[in-house]
């Protein structure tokens, strides 16, 4: 692959420049120590994806609340002084660099792992069971409480709090997790939201709350703070899973959150790849409709670290940037390999089998320093 890749040309991003179109994706890796305060594991861990040139760092989610957000034992949170000041520390060290940091907010509804009393739009027990590697039994998802008017409007002030946290903290913006089966998409999704208010019942209503939440973030943060969000139609109990009205459901939920101040639409994929994640059935590109539909820039995702599905998803404009997860784990410094045409490591699952935090699988360090 030659090196004037797409991937490696410079994009402006609301008002910052990225020196490529390579983003982190966004990674759980429960790599606190119970508390939900950022360590200097964590800050190396995302300082060693800096170093290695990413243009756009996505951290794994954190949860927004202390009562009913948090999704894994051991995940970090924004909702107290001393995770912010931790997080603080990080976002400060990835500034020293030429990468921009977002810092994804997250609720995990009835998709907890760690909480028995979940909140989720209706009293409806989740698929199958929880992820394994993430908490020490993967029982099955206990049946949620329906979330109150009252509760809906707590979870819109807690996420506006966090990105104000966030703000603080140092980060470059904040990316609202709308995808993969937590909360949001919850409620976006028919078979979990049975609501008849007017969170619920149609695709308007059902995409309500999250346009609600980046309304409010905008409304709440300074103008050149970034609000992105994620979305996507399969589900970490549920990877197959595709919009029902395909095209018709994103006529309806690109253009609200564009209306609502979004600044990105970012894309995830459930392990089966770009072109079956980010298609609907009738094989029209979610990603290619959302930049139509939209004019904001699109990040696409689903084994992208493949230099040359990166450049087809780029040159045929699917999308705006390109993001990595797993990928990135044996490549930490993906942008660097494709400029210098340097073979990619292949990431295989065994990367996980002494487990899923930092500490029991770590990517390759690049020369750095620990943090002090």
């Amino acid at each position: 692959m030659p090196t004037n890749h797409p991937a490696l040309k410079p994009f402006k991003l609301g008002q910052h420049q990225l020196i490529n179109r390579a983003a982190i994706a966004p990674m759980s890796r429960v790599s606190t120590l119970g508390d939900g305060v950022p360590t200097n594991l964590m800050t190396d861990y995302y300082l060693n994806f800096a170093q290695g040139q990413f243009g756009l760092i996505i951290t794994e989610g954190a949860y927004t609340d202390r009562q009913f957000s948090q999704a894994y034992p051991n995940q970090p949170g924004i909702t107290k002084k001393q995770q912010q000041s931790a997080w603080q520390n990080l976002a400060s060290a990835i500034r020293q660099t030429d990468s921009k940091i977002i810092l994804q907010l997250m609720h995990a509804g009835a998709l907890s792992q760690h909480l028995s009393n979940t909140r989720a739009p209706s009293a409806i027990q989740p698929l199958r069971r929880g992820l394994p590697g993430y908490s020490k039994h993967q029982s099955p998802f206990p049946k949620p409480h329906a979330l109150n008017l009252d509760e809906i409007d707590s979870i819109i002030q807690t996420f506006t709090l966090a990105a104000q946290r966030a703000q603080d903290a140092g980060f470059h913006g904040i990316e609202v997790h709308a995808a993969n089966g937590y909360l949001l998409d919850q409620f976006i999704t028919d078979y979990t939201n049975t609501r008849e208010d007017h969170y619920g019942s149609t695709p308007k209503n059902r995409i309500r709350l999250t346009i609600e939440i980046i309304h409010s973030i905008k409304q709440a943060t300074n103008q050149n703070f970034i609000t992105g969000v994620r979305l996507s139609q399969g589900k970490v109990n549920d990877f197959n899973y595709l919009w029902p009205n395909g095209a018709q459901d994103a006529n309806i939920i690109f253009p609200a959150v564009a209306q609502a101040g979004a600044d990105y639409i970012h894309f995830a994929s459930e392990g089966n790849g770009f072109f079956t994640d980010s298609f609907t059935r009738d094989n029209q590109s979610l990603p290619k409709l959302a930049r139509d539909l939209t004019n904001l820039p699109v990040i696409a995702n689903g084994g992208l670290h493949d230099p040359s599905l990166a450049h087809q998803v780029l040159t045929e404009q699917h999308a705006d940037l390109i993001s990595i997860g797993l990928g990135a784990l044996t490549n930490p410094d993906w942008p660097r390999k494709l400029a210098q045409n340097i073979p990619i490591t292949p990431f295989t699952p065994d990367f996980f089998s002494q487990g899923v935090d930092i500490q029991s699988a770590p990517t390759p360090q690049l020369n750095l320093q620990p943090s002090a």
